[in-house]
């Protein structure tokens, strides 16, 4: 790499994690290149440098070095995502397809969706599996989204590798619903894939789809398929039916107490009931107040909103409830003078 205004320690440490590549040093790689993405604007010089090259290798490190600086440094991010789109247009190299899918993910720029959606038809499983992961950080949330009808399409990949990432990223990571993405993830439930399998029941869940219930109780049953995702979709979905596979599990392992509260019918009316009287409260302090309680659709939490022209905040009410040492009287209190506070 020329000189070109690089900084000499960026430089010194992708000739390094070049040298670790070619002998199969990829944990040292990712290491020395992430040393050389600290450094986010002489990063962003060696990268657009490194995929100007004509070599194959240089390409492939320089978008992995772009990704880097790209998720440490919100300012390279827009000129980042610029030149890997218009590297898009020519590169043909699967190796560097791979890397490139990776680093325009990392920039959460509007520029990645298309890019990504060119790419979910490439027919290396290897860059479409890159480009199943990397939609995480740019999804529109739009169910008739080219993103979202991109990822909906590769959980119905070949590749079971491939539908595994699309059905995580579409089902667990992705806010957006409808009944396409609900009739995929229903397919992937009687995928040969466990794991594809699991990330479908997974995604039901955190739509309170009520198929789910039987398929979580079955997975809670397996060790195998129980872990912090699986009790996270169990505290989403937070019905009594999981209770007795949730209990048969130690306590603060993975979110289990989170989900057996969520699940337990009646710490679930004891918490809707304490939150009733919080805002009972806050309108006997505030009665012109504008507050409201509501759970999202992909999250577990019951939250107290508060509205109005000089802003809005929210409140995890659980979490509110035990500052005050379960008193809702006192918890309304608290809300009031940090309402006070922030004007």
């Amino acid at each position: 790499m020329e000189s070109g205004g690089v900084a000499e320690p960026v430089r010194r440490a992708v000739a390094a994690a070049r040298a670790a590549r070619e002998t199969g040093g990829w944990d040292e790689y990712r290491v020395l290149l992430g040393r050389a993405g600290a450094d986010g604007v002489g990063a962003l010089r060696g990268g657009l440098e490194l995929i100007g090259s004509g070599g194959v290798f240089e390409r492939e490190v320089g978008c992995d070095l772009l990704g880097e600086a790209s998720e440490r440094h919100e300012a390279v991010r827009g000129e980042t995502a610029g030149a890997l789109a218009a590297l898009a247009e020519r590169e043909t190299e699967r190796c560097v397809l791979r890397s490139l899918a990776r680093a325009i993910g990392s920039t959460g720029d509007a520029r990645a969706v298309p890019v990504l959606v060119a790419l979910a038809g490439h027919p290396d499983a290897g860059v479409r599996q890159e480009v199943a992961s990397s939609f995480t950080g740019v999804i529109t949330g739009r169910p008739d989204g080219a993103d979202v009808r991109a990822l909906t399409a590769l959980t119905r990949d070949e590749d079971p590798e491939v539908r595994s990432w699309a059905t995580f990223v579409l089902g667990f990571q992705a806010e957006v619903d409808g009944p396409a993405i609900r009739a995929a993830l229903w397919e992937r439930t009687a995928d040969d894939h466990a794991d594809a399998r699991e990330e479908g029941i997974r995604g039901l869940a955190r739509r309170h789809d009520p198929r789910a219930v039987p398929l979580l109780v079955e997975l809670l049953g397996n060790p195998q398929g129980a872990h912090v995702h699986t009790f996270a979709a169990a505290q989403i979905m937070g019905v009594p039916e999981l209770l007795p596979s949730l209990l048969a599990y130690e306590p603060d392992a993975a979110g289990v107490t989170a989900a057996v509260r969520a699940c337990d019918p009646v710490a679930r009316a004891h918490l809707e009931a304490s939150a009733g009287e919080l805002i009972s409260a806050l309108y006997r302090l505030r009665p012109r107040l504008d507050a409201a309680l509501y759970r999202e659709l992909f999250g577990p939490d019951l939250t107290l909103g508060l509205f109005g022209t000089a802003g809005s905040s929210s409140y995890d009410v659980e979490a509110l409830l035990a500052r005050a040492d379960g008193d809702p009287s006192r918890a309304a209190q608290l809300v009031m003078r940090d309402a006070d506070r922030s004007r």
